[in-house]
C-alpha cells in the first residue's frame, strides 16, 4: 500500500481559488461559533461590545453570542425590545446609563442568569415593578440613580437578589420606600438613597428603624439623605430621626379618653342648644319691645 502511494504523482500546490474558498469557510465557521458579527458603529474585542456615545435611538439588533460586557451608554435609546437579551447567556455587564428609557419590558433579564452589573442611571424611569429583575439572581450591583421621575419601587422589586451588594437609588423622586423592598437583601453592603424628596411621616418609621440597625454593616449616604416633609422635620437628616421623632405615631386612646371625648362633645352640644335658645328669647324680646315702642309713639 505504501509503495502504491509513493508511485502516485504529487498534485502540486492548491489552486488560489480553492485556497480562498477554504479560508472563507473557516472564517464563517469561526463567526458561527461566536455568533453575529460586530454591530455597525460598535467596537468588539475580547467579548466586550462597546456601542457607547454613538447617538443610537435603538439597541443594535445583533450582537456576538458570546458577549460578556455590553455598553450602550450615552445614547438616545428610548426602549429595549422584549426578549432582547435572550440569546446572550454569557452577559455579565450591561451599561444603559444616560439614555431616555422610561421603562423596561417584563422578563428582559429572564435568561440573563450570569448578569452581575447593571447600570440604568441617568434615564427617565418612573417606577421599578415587581418583575423587573426576574430571574437575574446573579446581580451584584444595580445603579438606578439620577432617574428624576422615579416615584415608586415595588415592595418585591428586588425579590430573590440574594447576592446584591450595591444598590444606588439616589437623586430620584422617591418620597417613600417600603421596608419589604430591602429586607430581603441579606448581602447588601452599600445603599445610596440621598437626593430624594423623602416624606418622613409615620410610614417611614419601619424603614428608618431597619436602616439604623444595619448602618454599621451597610454603608449609606447618610449626609445626603434629608426629609422634605412634614414641615416640622423639613431639612433634617434622614438618619437623625429617632424613635422619639415618631412618638406621635404610637399614641393610642384608652376607654377613659373616649369617655372624656364623648362627655366633652355632649357638654358642647348642650351648651350650643342653650345658647341658641337664649339668643332666640333675646331676639324675640327685642322685637316685642321695639313694636311696643312704636305703638306708644303713635
Amino acid at each position: 500500500m505504501g509503495d502504491t502511494w509513493s508511485q502516485l504523482p504529487w498534485p502540486g500546490p492548491p489552486h488560489p481559488a480553492v485556497l480562498l474558498v477554504s479560508l472563507l469557510l473557516a472564517a464563517g465557521a469561526m463567526r458561527s461559533e461566536a455568533g453575529a458579527s460586530c454591530p455597525v458603529l460598535c467596537t468588539c474585542h475580547n467579548q466586550v461590545v462597546d456601542c457607547s456615545s454613538q447617538r443610537l435611538f435603538s439597541v443594535p439588533p445583533d450582537l456576538p453570542m458570546d458577549t460578556r460586557n455590553l455598553s450602550l451608554a450615552h445614547n438616545r435609546i428610548t426602549a429595549v425590545p422584549p426578549g432582547y437579551l435572550t440569546c446572550y447567556m454569557e452577559l455579565r455587564v450591561l451599561d444603559l446609563r444616560n439614555n431616555s428609557l422610561v421603562e423596561l419590558p417584563p422578563g428582559l433579564f429572564l435568561h440573563a442568569k450570569r448578569l452581575a452589573h447593571l447600570d440604568l442611571s441617568y434615564n427617565n424611569l418612573s417606577h421599578v415593578p415587581a418583575d423587573m429583575f426576574q430571574e437575574a439572581h446573579g446581580l451584584v450591583h444595580i445603579d438606578l440613580s439620577h432617574n428624576p421621575w422615579l416615584r415608586r419601587v415595588h415592595p418585591q422589586a428586588f425579590q430573590g437578589l440574594v447576592q446584591l451588594r450595591d444598590l444606588d437609588l439616589s437623586y430620584g423622586g422617591l418620597a417613600f420606600l417600603s421596608l419589604e423592598a430591602l429586607e430581603g437583601l441579606p448581602g447588601l453592603v452599600t445603599l445610596q438613597i440621598g437626593g430624594n424628596p423623602w416624606v418622613c411621616g409615620c410610614t417611614m418609621e419601619p424603614l428608618l428603624k431597619w436602616l439604623r440597625n444595619r448602618i454599621q454593616r451597610c454603608t449609606a449616604d447618610s449626609q445626603l439623605a434629608e426629609c422634605r416633609g412634614p414641615p416640622e422635620v423639613e431639612g433634617a437628616p434622614l438618619f437623625s430621626l429617632t424613635e422619639e421623632s415618631f412618638k406621635a405615631c404610637h399614641l393610642t386612646l384608652t376607654l377613659d379618653d373616649y369617655l372624656f371625648i364623648a362627655f366633652v362633645g355632649f357638654v358642647v352640644s348642650i351648651a350650643s342648644v342653650v345658647t341658641n335658645f337664649l339668643l332666640g328669647i333675646t331676639a324675640n324680646c327685642c322685637h316685642r319691645w321695639s313694636k311696643a315702642s312704636e305703638e306708644e309713639e303713635i
